[in-house]
């Protein structure tokens, strides 16, 4: 048996309630979402220590990803609120 938390029981009774409707425009909607996503990129130049950059990399390619595009991801989180410390983890 499959046991919801409060937040997905509640999705499961608004979606059995009918009370989802589809969105009007979608197009129009995903256009604007498009264009927000493929602006484009700022070249910014910043200075990191050795050791820094250096674990940046190790980080990077444990994640399987260019370590640019790890700095853009937690720059973006930041920049959003998202990203958390691990003592607000515990």
């Amino acid at each position: 048996m499959k046991y919801y938390d409060d937040q997905e029981k509640n999705l499961i009774e608004s979606i059995e309630k009918s009370k989802w409707t589809s969105l009007k425009n979608k197009k129009s909607v995903y256009k604007k979402i498009a264009a927000e996503n493929l602006k484009k990129s700022i070249r910014i130049n910043i200075r990191l220590t050795a050791k820094d950059l250096k674990d940046i990399k190790r980080l990077a390619a444990l994640e399987g990803i260019p370590y640019q595009t790890l700095i853009a991801s937690i720059l973006h989180k930041y920049s959003r609120g998202n990203l958390q410390t691990k003592e607000s983890m515990v």
